[in-house]
């Protein structure tokens, strides 16, 4: 049996029934193999699919898409733009605050735990789910993009409209090949890297993407998605 398969919650395994016997999928777990030999892999081994460890297919509201895991030892954990409690804001995320409170209002998060958004029916997937440690998108192109799209179109098959929220021309590229001809609707917006300048959070003030996932979602006839995080760590306590 696959070992990445194994590793796959029980809810999401009819997703991914058909990826496995997939050449890229099975060379994505030679090259897994074979970096575990060479490099350190973020995130941990156990925490690869937490994404769908904390969000079962038929809860998923919103799928927040982003691009890789973060790069540095310590922060990727298995939630897209998310890191553990205690462990400081990388750039990207502090950018995604910004933009919240630019859009929302009130004081920025200092927590950067995103788990109460998974809790809550927000998909925290990343395109490619695992990265070498240093090296930004090193995963890339190697098989993840199959078993994530895989991951998307069994989003797509359940019964209740899905808004894909994507942060990145590659996020949105793969959703968009994903989505296509069917009812559920992307909001897109530059990547939140500080590489982008002041992108991503002059385009929330001006679109207001969170306000307009609320909004499509209520419209689709389900309940809006509290965006709102805790304003401290429980880390610092």
């Amino acid at each position: 049996m696959s070992w990445l398969r194994a590793l796959v919650p029980a809810e999401w395994q009819p997703a991914l029934e058909g990826v496995w016997a997939l050449d890229e999928v099975r060379g994505l777990e030679r090259f897994l193999e074979a970096e575990h030999h060479r490099a350190r892999v973020l995130p941990p081994t156990t925490r690869i699919f937490e994404a769908l460890a904390r969000t079962s297919p038929r809860a998923v509201r919103v799928v927040l898409l982003g691009q890789d895991p973060y790069p540095t030892q310590g922060h990727a954990n298995g939630l897209a733009f998310s890191v553990n409690p205690g462990v400081k804001l990388p750039p990207s995320l502090r950018n995604v605050f910004k933009g919240l409170q630019v859009e929302l209002g009130g004081p920025l998060p200092t927590c950067g735990d995103l788990s109460p958004w998974a809790d809550r029916g927000i998909l925290l997937l990343n395109t490619v789910l695992t990265v070498r440690e240093g090296e930004a998108n090193s995963h890339r192109r190697q098989g993840w993009e199959a078993v994530t799209q895989a991951i998307m179109r069994h989003v797509v098959r359940q019964p209740a409209p899905v808004v894909f929220l994507c942060f990145g021309k590659p996020a949105a590229q793969l959703a968009a090949a994903v989505t296509a001809g069917t009812a559920h609707p992307l909001v897109t917006t530059p990547h939140p890297s500080p590489l982008n300048g002041n992108a991503f959070v002059e385009t929330v003030q001006r679109e207001r993407p969170f306000s307009k996932v609320n909004a499509l979602l209520v419209s689709a006839g389900r309940p809006p998605v509290d965006f709102s995080l805790p304003q401290a760590d429980p880390a610092s306590g």
